[in-house]
């Protein structure tokens, strides 16, 4: 909710400048707008201030379905494959073949900022409630008071007014003592409610011209935009340019029911109509009930209006031609602004897969990953399908660790700093705990033993203005690279999914970048971990560890098996089991219960050191 807040403020600066837009827009097509089309222009940002809270809304994961994978059925290829539950290990913490060095050591802290400025927001939301709730119970308590109209006179005009406007709907008219100005309230149960003092000093025909204005209101369902406009202000309001647009919407909206009733009336009355406005000037009070509509409002407002109806001149065919194709022009315009609304709204620590147009299966892993919560994703690139345990999970966006360095070889290749022939980075003498650190590194080397310092390196002659510039270009997970290069990949501001470390791979398989194929075949060759006549596996691990604690662990890569790739995922969450082994081994079983890697693991985790060592140029060391 804090982080929330500040996207929520973020989205009213644009909020503010498309106010901005739509009075200069409104400006420009006065002339080719109706009044009616100028007040309906203000529904397209009514639409425009729900942007932020549907973009949010969008976001169930993982409170709102949390059990919704327990019940899923497992897909049919998967479940075959699976068979029982015990044919799968059980989840191993010390897988011994493989290490990962590429730990996180900080957290970041929540923001402090964004709590304080949710808590004011959320009083103010309840200040304004108060106000809107005291102003209905005081209409509540006038509604209560007010009469059924006893003039036969004016419900004999009344209801010539409903016949005049086909209106086949019993509407109730009342008359209040303590009512200023007319008004209609009620959407559902829509009443006209007539001042004492205005029936018994009124013409008929300023009471028909009265009663004509209401139930325009009544046509055009103001009711239903008097509550989103509320609703608007209450949410909206520390923003004045939310406010000035709601009053103008407001002003509009009778300004289009003055030009409702005149396209009704012969043209000798528009004077009429005139007249009676002014007359009625200073007995017709701005209106206090802001979910009510009525004929009143401010001296200002009057005067606009009065101007309006002087210049009156009804719609011709061409006009309104005119003002459709200029009001489809202006929502154009401000359709243009969602994006930006969306981006800035959207919660970025999840991502959202388009399960609509997504081949997609979810799948029971929960006896695998036993106590361990995570999610594992299966992308068969032939069948364009995918297959994915714990989808709130598979969508949550969290810290890539060492899984990264694939990119940041990546990055480093096209930008120069390394070449497929020259990889080396010579060592600078640092001392680091893990001895296989302390000396010179190829490519092939540092992604084997996972070296930190290497990939720092680059990223550090690369520069964090390219680093950014890369990370954007390749569309990874948040595009967030805040921070100095040996510490935005650990455990900072950069996150991905593991169903965005999945579609990752397919950009790197196809070079769906556009870079040197030279280039993606040196950073698919330093993360093959096997070869055979049966396939191939490429993969890399990543293990985040906070304050001593794994919290996080990844492996992620793809098989080629018969020429074909399978693209996979898996993070574990959580205890001692959250690191980047224990990932691997967990995405062996499951691979090798599919028979797509049917590699047996134990030979690895039995081998000793020498014997592993061994297998180096065939099974290079999964860090």
């Amino acid at each position: 909710m804090a982080d929330f807040m500040i996207r929520f403020l973020l989205c009213n600066i644009f909020i503010s400048i498309i106010t901005g837009v739509l009075v200069m827009a409104k400006r420009l097509l006065k002339n080719n707008l109706t009044h009616r089309a100028q007040y309906q222009l203000w529904f397209l940002f009514l639409g425009l201030l729900a942007v932020p809270f549907i973009t949010a809304l969008r976001i169930p994961f993982p409170f709102l379905f949390s059990w919704a994978g327990k019940f899923q059925n497992p897909s049919p290829s998967l479940a075959i494959a699976l068979g029982e539950e015990s044919d799968i290990p059980a989840l191993s913490p010390s897988a011994g073949w493989i290490n990962d060095f590429g730990v996180s050591v900080s957290q970041k802290a929540p923001s402090i900022v964004g709590i304080i400025l949710c808590l004011i927001w959320i009083t103010g939301i309840a200040a304004m409630t108060v106000l809107v709730s005291k102003s209905m119970l005081r209409f509540h308590a006038i509604k209560n008071s007010a009469l059924p109209l006893q003039s036969q006179t004016v419900h004999r005009l009344y209801h010539c007014c409903l016949k005049e406007m086909n209106i086949t709907r019993n509407i109730p008219i009342y008359s209040a003592v303590f009512l200023s100005s007319p008004v209609i309230a009620g959407f559902l149960r829509p009443s006209i409610y007539l001042p004492v003092h205005l029936i018994s000093g009124s013409s008929a025909k300023e009471i028909r011209y009265m009663l004509l204005h209401e139930l325009q209101h009544y046509k055009h369902k103001d009711a239903l935009a008097n509550y989103l406009m509320n609703a608007a202000r209450v949410i909206y309001w520390f923003n004045p340019f939310v406010w000035f647009a709601l009053r103008e919407m407001k002003n509009d909206r009778e300004i289009a029911c003055d030009a409702s009733v005149l396209n009704m009336l012969k043209e000798e009355a528009y004077e009429d109509y005139g007249n009676t406005l002014i007359n009625f000037a200073e007995k017709v009070s701005l209106n206090p009930f802001p979910f009510a509509a009525g004929i009143g409002g401010s001296m200002a407002l009057m005067k606009k209006r009065v101007i309006n109806i002087a210049c009156y001149r009804p719609a011709s065919f061409r006009k309104n031609l005119c003002s459709l194709l200029s009001y489809m022009t202006a929502a154009l315009l401000l359709s243009g602004f969602i994006p930006a609304l969306s981006i800035q709204a959207a919660d970025k620590s999840y991502y959202f897969l388009n399960e609509h147009s997504e081949n997609i299966s979810y799948i029971d892993l929960s006896s695998s990953f036993g106590e361990n919560t995570g999610s594992f994703v299966l992308y068969d690139a032939a069948q364009d399908s995918w297959q994915i345990y714990n989808k709130e999970y598979a969508a949550a966006r969290i810290c890539p660790a060492s899984t990264y360095k694939i990119y940041i070889a990546l990055s480093g290749l096209e930008s120069g700093i390394i070449s497929p022939g020259q990889s080396l980075i010579r060592w600078n003498g640092q001392h680091n705990i893990i001895d296989v650190w302390n000396q010179d590194q190829t490519l092939t080397s540092a992604m084997q033993n996972s070296v930190n310092w290497y990939f720092q390196s680059i990223d550090q002659q690369a520069g964090m203005t390219a680093v950014k510039k890369f990370i954007r270009q390749t569309g990874y997970g948040n595009q967030n690279a805040e921070g100095g290069p040996d510490t935005y990949w650990i455990n900072s501001s950069l996150k991905i999914s593991p169903v965005e470390q999945v579609e990752m791979l397919k950009k790197l398989y196809y070079n769906q970048f556009g870079f040197s194929p030279e280039n993606i075949e040196a950073v698919k060759n330093s993360i093959c971990l096997y070869e055979s006549d049966d396939g191939s596996l490429y993969g890399k691990t990543g293990t985040e560890q906070i304050n001593g604690t794994n919290v996080s662990g990844w492996f992620i890569g793809y098989v080629e098996k018969e020429g074909l790739p399978y693209f996979f995922a898996t993070n574990i969450q959580k205890g001692s089991s959250a690191t980047g082994a224990c990932a691997a081994e967990l995405t062996f079983s499951i691979l090798s219960s599919v028979h797509l890697w049917n590699t047996d693991i134990s030979v690895f985790n039995a081998a000793s050191p020498a014997a592993k060592s061994a297998y180096s140029r065939t099974m290079p060391g999964v860090t």
